[in-house]
């Protein structure tokens, strides 16, 4: 017990407030790539220092200085490759929300909800069909780029008005990414599942097709019917009243986890400063 005690020194306080902070920057930026193609490119980045350590070990001094040479330009090519991602953490940043993004993430959800509810009653009472899909954890970037540019903030009315019949963007999908609509009429892979029943049109092959490949979340509006679909993880649910849907898309789209971590470094800060101030005591 004296052992820890005298472990809980001011000087070790700041090297764990130190590791802290550089363990939520790591986790940040993570956060901050997550679903987009800059995760792959993170890999090849680790690929190529493990490619230079063991080259070094090993000692074949060609493909070491290679690999030198990589790493020295490779800074340049990272802020050319990363640059939408850069920005966008700058902006974030610069709003001063980079730390609490999501303190109030459950509500950008809820007010989403809202919106699409909003939509979803207006299009299946009157028949209009829509398909959206729901940008998760797996970037949705290849279908991103098939479709219409629109980068919107996400509202009923806009919904209703890209969906409405022979209009420019009714036909194919909206994309919704980051909580706005990425794209309008983007083309979705299609199931060939047997599972599927006959009377379902192409939007619901699509939805499932996207269901099979990512972790979307995609809404199907009938045309014939009027009828609410979801898909996710390859699961097609039908027939869903509003409050069945309002319920599923709480239940997936609310962000649980960083509530959690911010209980937890709030543990952590009070007790460090516990320890500081009874060292200072």
């Amino acid at each position: 017990m004296q052992f820890i005690v005298s472990l809980l020194t001011w000087q070790n306080v700041i090297r764990l407030i130190d590791i802290l902070v550089i363990w939520l920057l790591i986790y940040e930026l993570l956060i901050l790539i997550r679903g987009t193609r800059a995760v792959q490119l993170f890999r090849g980045i680790l690929i190529i220092i493990l490619v230079k350590i063991v080259s070094w070990y090993v000692g074949l001094s060609t493909v070491s200085w290679l690999m030198d040479q990589v790493i020295n330009w490779g800074v340049i090519a990272i802020v050319i490759i990363f640059q939408p991602e850069i920005r966008r953490g700058l902006e974030r940043l610069g709003r001063g929300s980079f730390f609490n993004t999501h303190q109030t993430a459950n509500e950008v959800e809820e007010a989403m909800i809202k919106q699409l509810d909003q939509a979803i009653q207006y299009m299946s009472k009157r028949r209009i069909g829509a398909l959206i899909s729901i940008q998760m954890k797996i970037g949705l970037e290849e279908y991103i780029e098939t479709g219409i540019p629109l980068d919107a903030d996400i509202t009923g009315a806009l919904l209703i008005n890209t969906f409405i019949p022979n209009t420019p963007l009714h036909d194919g999908a909206v994309i919704i990414k980051d909580n706005r609509l990425a794209v309008a009429a983007a083309y979705l892979p299609l199931s060939d599942s047997k599972l599927i029943p006959k009377e379902l049109g192409t939007r619901h092959r699509a939805a499932v097709g996207i269901s099979e490949v990512t972790d979307a979340l995609t809404i199907v509006i009938s045309e014939e019917t009027g009828e609410v679909s979801i898909t996710k993880d390859n699961d097609l649910i039908r027939n869903m009243s509003q409050n069945d849907y309002l319920k599923f898309l709480r239940a997936q789209l609310y962000k649980k986890e960083p509530q959690v971590r911010e209980n937890l470094i709030a543990k952590v800060i009070a007790k460090l400063g516990r320890f500081g101030g009874d060292r200072h005591a």
